[in-house]
C-alpha cells in the first residue's frame, strides 16, 4: 500500500523520461503527450535550454532568501516586464500562491481606498486554485464543500454577462474583478473579446482592478507570450505560473500603474519563492519563447491537431463544440467520458477531460505538426469506438 495521501486517482502508468512532446515509461513505451503536465512542460520535456541553466545554476546556489538581493530574480523581473508591460512583480512557486498575492493586493487595495470589506468580482466556472483564498474564488461547489465556510469577499458573477457586471457595480465594496481570460479547468471557454473590453472599460470607470489569471493560458500556450496580448484588453494584475519554469515550481503576480506599489514590505512573502534556481530555470523558459517566438507555433499546432480529429472522425455529432485559445483545445463531445482517458492511454497517447464532457487537450510548443495530426487522430479513433449520447 502506497504512503500516498490519495488525493489522486493515479492512471496505470509510470513515465521515467521524456524529450519534447514524448514520454517514456519504465518499459520504454512511447507516448504522445497531448497534456503537457497540464499546461506546464510547454517547451516540451528536457527542454535543453531549461536544463542547461538548471544543471548551470544548481552547481552554484540554489537557495538564499528573499532577505537578501537575488540577481537572478532581478533579471527575470526585467525580463518579464520588457515582456508584458508589468512594472512590479513578486516571484512565488505555483499558481495558487500567485492568485493568493493577487487577492491579498486587490485587499490591501480596497483598505487603502477606506472600503472595510472588500469585494472581488469572480466568474462561474472559473478555477483559481485549491489554496482557500484560490479556492474560494474558485467556481465550482463540488470541491468547495467539505472545506467550508469559504473565506468571504467574492462575488461570483456569469461568465460573459456584461449586463450582470454593470448591475454588480452597484455594489459598493468591490475593488477587483479576477478571471481567466480562457477558462481552463471550467471546460476551455474562452472569454468574448468585447466582454473583456467591457470589464475593462467598467474596471476604469469605477477604480476597480482588472486582474487576469494566466497561469494556463500563459507563457506562450495561447499563440502569444500571455493571451491577454492577442486579446488587447491588458490588466492591471496578471497572474501566472505553469509554463514560467516548464516543469520547475515557479509563480509570478506582476502589477502595473495603480497596482504596482500596493504591497509594501511586511504585507507578503514566501520562503523559497524567486530563488536562484527557479529563476534560472524561468529565465531560460523566457528567453526561449522570446527568442524563438514559439508561441506562433501554437496555431499551426492547433490546426493540425484538428485536422487529424476531422479526417478521421466517424460520426461528426459526438462533437459539439470544439473552443479554446492557441493549444488550449477543449471538445466538447457527446459521448460517456468516464473510460476517454484510459482507452487513449491503451494508444500511448496522453489526454485530459476536464467540466464532465470536455476532451482538454495542452499541447507542447515543440510537437511537430505530424506528432499534433497524430494526436487528433487518436481522439477520433476512441471516439468512433463510444455511442453518442
Amino acid at each position: 500500500m502506497s504512503a500516498l495521501m490519495p488525493t489522486y486517482k493515479r492512471l496505470p502508468v509510470a513515465f521515467v523520461r521524456g524529450r519534447g512532446a514524448l514520454l517514456y515509461d519504465q518499459h520504454n513505451q512511447e507516448y504522445i503527450d497531448g497534456v503537457s503536465g497540464i499546461a506546464v512542460t510547454n517547451l516540451g520535456h528536457c527542454h535543453p535550454a531549461v536544463t542547461e541553466a538548471i544543471s548551470e545554476q544548481a552547481q552554484s546556489l540554489v537557495h538564499t532568501s528573499n532577505l537578501y538581493r537575488i540577481p537572478q530574480q532581478e533579471l527575470l523581473a526585467a525580463q518579464l516586464s520588457g515582456m508584458t508591460g508589468m512594472e512590479a512583480l513578486f516571484f512565488c512557486n505555483s499558481g495558487a500562491e500567485a492568485n493568493e498575492t493577487a487577492i491579498k493586493l486587490a485587499r490591501r487595495y480596497g483598505h487603502g481606498k477606506g472600503i472595510e470589506t472588500p469585494t472581488i468580482i469572480v466568474l462561474e466556472s472559473a478555477f483559481h486554485g485549491r489554496t482557500m483564498g484560490a479556492l474560494a474564488a474558485t467556481g465550482n461547489r463540488a470541491i468547495q464543500t467539505e472545506f467550508a465556510p469559504m473565506l468571504p469577499g467574492f462575488l461570483r458573477l456569469p461568465r460573459n454577462d456584461i449586463e450582470a457586471m454593470r448591475e454588480a457595480a452597484k455594489h459598493p465594496n468591490i475593488v477587483a474583478v479576477l478571471l481567466e481570460p480562457v477558462q481552463g479547468e471550467g471546460g476551455v471557454w474562452p472569454l468574448d473579446p468585447d466582454y473583456l473590453k467591457g470589464v475593462k472599460a467598467l474596471c476604469h470607470e469605477h477604480d476597480w482592478l482588472l486582474m487576469f489569471d494566466e497561469v494556463q493560458s500563459g507563457n506562450g500556450r495561447c499563440g502569444a507570450p500571455y493571451a491577454f496580448q492577442r486579446l488587447d484588453v491588458v490588466p492591471d494584475v496578471l497572474i501566472t505560473a505553469k509554463g514560467l519554469g516548464n516543469g520547475f515550481p515557479i509563480g509570478c503576480c506582476m502589477a502595473k500603474g495603480r497596482a504596482a506599489h500596493v504591497l509594501s514590505p511586511g504585507d507578503h512573502g514566501t520562503t523559497y519563492g524567486g530563488s536562484p534556481l527557479a529563476c534560472a530555470a524561468a529565465g531560460a523558459v523566457i528567453n526561449t519563447l522570446s527568442a524563438e517566438r514559439l508561441y506562433e507555433a501554437a496555431e499551426p499546432i492547433r490546426a493540425a491537431v484538428i485536422a487529424g480529429l476531422r479526417d478521421r472522425l466517424e460520426t461528426p455529432e459526438k462533437i459539439v463544440d470544439i473552443r479554446g485559445l492557441g493549444l488550449m483545445i477543449g471538445i466538447e463531445v457527446a459521448v460517456a467520458c468516464d473510460t476517454l482517458v484510459i482507452e487513449a492511454l491503451k494508444r500511448q497517447t496522453l489526454i485530459n477531460v476536464t467540466a464532465g464532457n470536455v476532451i482538454r487537450l495542452l499541447p507542447p510548443l515543440v510537437m511537430t505538426i505530424d506528432q499534433a495530426h497524430r494526436l487528433g487522430q487518436t481522439v477520433a479513433d476512441i471516439l468512433n469506438t463510444q455511442p453518442a449520447t
